[in-house]
């Protein structure tokens, strides 16, 4: 039996789509939805409005409250005009930057969003075609805007597209800037309340001149140039996914000195439907099919693909057989730390006030590394935003090195505040030389850190509750790990326990602890004797609950890879028939 009051309450919020603020065909199919006797398209279309999560506004395209499309997008952009004009009210001019990637209606959201920022009087660097959201954070900061947003769903699968808001600092929006902006959003009470017509006197286009600086910049990252004239030849497959690093990734390779890199053709063209991939991450195998066909083809050295705005790359490598296999997340990461401190010492570029950051979800081997070699790491919640957070409070005081998380993201320079692909791919590539010139692969330099720092796995297991029912028990399975805690973890006890939703920690002998951070989250960790780590949080983007689970063990030899990796994995899955997933 339905629920008549949520049907009442979404009709009611319809009905107001019928108006001549909204277009003829968004009415036409709002209509449609009410004259439905199936109710529950109009439910999962107007049963809320899309909220900022910890990547902002993302959502499924079509009509209705709950829905990414000019209106939702409109009152976005009309609520963070009237929040930038409140905020920055004594400043001459408030400007903002605008980008968008290769989704389908991403070019009409970006110039939708141009217009409204305009009619309410602050100036619009609009890019000219697509780029990456590294590049849209980086303009931020350079042009000394106080805004910027990019229109873009990341991963997510063709029917999404998303809106990520962003503040002077060239982060994502925090407290209490995002409580704000949504404040004002949810006074936008209808179209009517949207300042479509725009100022074209206020909006310029950027492009080539923001390209060339920003690249630039990235190749000052380059910690060992030498290397790289002696492995230029290094050769590399590329694929963009038929997004947005298409526009800079194999320049800024070349621009490195890789003389040899090779894009997949199929995935250099840009489209939204992504035909390609069964869906555009760089997370899964699937996406990388082509490229590692590719490389197989080429005999190349290492694969490595951006997702559709170009923060987060995804790498394959051959393994000691010569077979080619994934790099995860967590592993991507520790790569990158490993070699970034390994290198600036033996390179004398360490001061002794360098950091590092890692989220609470990802490997806790990069603590290993950064305590064993006197580095400073600081832990902090999922998204990039908050990982910026700290190099912001830092600025000035300490010297940020790079940072990362299990989702496939990094960040090695501090000019950019959020992950970077541009950056990461070209890195990547130096990592890969580098080893070369050492007679190792990146698989051997994998190794190698499990061997020295200790070995751990990694596996996330995301459960789907779509729509208002999956929303629902979602929030039923957090109150429930909280009410009836487990005691152990595939036959572990469980030792410490990290309640985020209420920053206290609780040992096993009772003790309670506060947590130091900077607010509250919907976070449960748990950390057992053998030293078997579990998070658990609903995805802040996605319908999902997302069980991240990290396994621990010891790898004497680089050979002794296989029987680590399957202690691992039976350790897991006890894990996992505990927590009955």
């Amino acid at each position: 039996m339905e629920n008549e009051a949520l049907i009442q309450e979404v009709t009611a919020k319809a009905q107001k789509w019928l108006t001549p603020a909204y277009d003829a065909e968004t009415q036409a199919e709002v209509k449609r939805m009410l004259e439905n006797p199936d109710k529950n398209e109009l439910i999962e279309a107007f049963y809320k409005d899309l909220e900022f999560g910890t990547g902002g506004l993302r959502g499924i395209m079509g009509v209705g409250s709950n829905r990414m499309n000019i209106y939702t997008v409109g009152a976005a952009t009309q609520g963070l005009s009237n929040y930038l004009n409140k905020c920055f009210k004594d400043r001459k001019e408030i400007s903002v930057v605008v980008g968008h990637d290769c989704r389908n209606n991403s070019r009409l959201f970006a110039e939708i969003s141009a217009n409204i920022f305009s009619a309410n009087g602050i100036k619009v660097y609009l890019f000219e075609d697509m780029r990456p959201t590294p590049e849209m954070s980086f303009a931020i900061r350079h042009l000394g805007c106080q805004s910027g947003i990019i229109l873009t769903a990341s991963h997510n699968p063709k029917e999404y597209n998303g809106y990520k808001a962003y503040w002077d600092d060239g982060a994502q929006v925090l407290a209490p800037h995002d409580k704000g902006i949504i404040d004002e959003v949810n006074k936008v009470a209808s179209a009517a309340d949207i300042k479509f017509e725009g100022n074209k006197d206020l909006i310029t286009i950027i492009g080539k001149d923001i390209d060339d600086i920003y690249l630039e910049k990235v190749k000052g990252i380059s910690i060992d140039p030498e290397v790289i004239k002696r492995q230029k030849d290094l050769c590399i497959v590329y694929t963009p996914l038929h997004g947005t690093g298409m526009m800079l990734i194999p320049r800024s390779l070349q621009m490195w000195g890789f003389e040899n890199v090779h894009c997949v053709p199929e995935q250099m063209v840009k489209d939204g439907n992504f035909p390609t991939v069964v869906s555009p991450n760089p997370e899964n195998a699937e996406a990388l099919t082509m490229a590692i066909a590719l490389a197989k083809k080429l005999d190349a050295d290492i694969v490595m693909a951006s997702d559709p705005d170009a923060d987060r790359v995804g790498m394959a490598c051959k393994d000691n057989k010569g077979e080619w296999v994934l790099i995860n997340g967590n592993q991507t990461c520790l790569l990158f730390l490993y070699y970034i401190i390994k290198n600036r010492i033996a390179m004398g570029k360490m001061k002794g006030n360098e950091f590092v950051v890692k989220t609470i979800v990802t490997t806790e081997l990069i603590k290993s590394i950064a305590d064993k070699n006197h580095i400073t790491m600081f832990d902090c919640y999922t998204g990039f935003k908050w990982i910026a957070r700290q190099i912001r409070l830092l600025e000035g005081k300490m010297q940020y090195i790079g940072g990362g998380e299990e989702s496939y993201g990094f960040l090695a320079e501090d000019f950019v505040r959020d992950k970077d692909a541009v950056s990461a791919c070209s890195l990547l590539a130096e990592i890969c030389a580098w080893a070369k010139d050492n007679g190792k692969t990146l698989y051997d330099v994998l190794m190698e850190i499990y061997v020295d720092y200790g070995f751990s796995r990694e596996v996330t297991v995301n459960v789907v509750k779509p729509g208002k029912s999956g929303a629902d028990e979602i929030k039923a399975m957090m109150e429930n790990f909280r009410a009836n805690p487990p005691k152990e973890l595939g036959g572990s006890p469980i030792v410490l326990t990290k309640d985020y939703k209420v920053l206290k920690q609780t040992d096993n002998a009772g003790n309670v602890s506060d947590l130091d951070m900077p607010e509250t989250s919907n976070v449960i960790q748990y950390f057992c004797e053998d030293g078997t780590k579990v998070s658990v949080r609903p995805s802040g983007t996605e319908p999902k609950i997302k069980f991240y689970i990290e396994a621990k063990g010891t790898m004497r030899c680089a050979g002794c890879y296989s029987s680590a990796n399957a202690s691992a994995i039976e350790k897991i899955e006890g894990v996992k028939k505990s927590l009955g997933i």
